[in-house]
């Protein structure tokens, strides 16, 4: 498969001072998880000579992803969910043909498991974003890169990358091209209050869909240099401020996102400039926000 020119080159907007988003909910179906999706497909194996189906255990956003690039190739997609995903999520892979099966509410390790046994037994292209260095290097050789260029393009410092971490992709892509052109720069996790895993607490379920799903995943914590906590309600608060705002009508973990900047910018004062990412759009969260 060959990597689809729409994915990317995603603009950079200004929150506020020294507070920049990367604007994911650009790319064709709306989220950043376009990009590992397509280098995982295109650079992992798959083969539509070889595989008729893929599938993936995902919250929603990857099995998006994935969906969209399955019906455009002409093959099947199942997709494992934990039950307590927006219904908007749900009816969207449904739309794009695929077949979704739920487990418990929060029960990742229960979809990962089934999505191994569902491929193992049926021959099925197993997409494993959890595991997957192709998840990591889609970040390094398309995400880091846009920054990378944008800061020079623009006389950018860059004092932090803060990212919402659910395979950790993005922050390990991210600090592998980043942070040799920025040694000072600050590495920081968002998890949810309720699934605080990277923290030291326990897996639980909460409501920013797409982090925090129970395991460190790609995730190496020698890399992260701050972990920022932020709780459900005040991710949602912040997403649905920042419509009325900025005009940007973003999901759940892009509010969890900009907060955990604003926080980090407030309590460390950065001489340089802060980037995150407007992870997805907001109209997948009706039901939810």
């Amino acid at each position: 498969m060959e990597l689809i020119k729409e994915i990317g080159n995603t603009p950079m907007i200004k929150i506020s001072k020294g507070l920049y988003a990367k604007a994911e909910l650009l790319n064709p179906t709306g989220s950043i998880k376009d990009r590992p999706a397509s280098w995982i497909l295109s650079f992992g194996g798959f083969d539509t000579d070889k595989y008729d189906t893929i599938c993936e255990a995902t919250s929603g956003n990857m099995g998006v992803s994935f969906a969209w690039l399955a019906a455009t190739l002409g093959c099947k997609c199942v997709i494992v969910m934990p039950s307590n995903m927006s219904e908007e999520r749900k009816k969207t892979l449904e739309f794009y043909g695929a077949e979704l099966i739920q487990v418990p509410a929060g029960d990742f390790d229960e979809a990962i498991r089934m999505r191994d046994e569902l491929c193992e037994t049926n021959g099925w292209f197993n997409c494993n974003q959890f595991a997957n260095h192709w998840n990591i290097e889609a970040h390094k050789m398309t995400t880091a890169m846009e920054i990378l260029d944008w800061a020079s393009e623009n006389r950018k410092n860059i004092s932090a990358i803060i990212t919402g971490t659910g395979t950790g992709g993005t922050l390990m892509g991210c600090h592998s091209r980043l942070k040799p052109n920025f040694p000072k720069m600050s590495m920081v996790a968002v998890e949810p209050a309720e699934s605080a895993v990277m923290s030291g607490g326990e897996a639980g379920v909460h409501g920013i869909q797409g982090i925090g799903d129970g395991s460190k995943f790609l995730v190496n914590m020698k890399c992260v240099d701050y972990i920022s906590v932020i709780s459900t309600e005040d991710a949602k608060a912040r997403a649905r401020e920042l419509a009325k705002t900025h005009g940007l009508f973003v999901g759940i973990s892009a509010g969890a996102n900009i907060l955990a900047a604003e926080r980090f910018i407030e309590e460390t004062k950065p001489e340089g400039n802060v980037v995150t990412f407007l992870c997805d759009r907001g109209d997948r969260y009706f039901s939810c926000l």
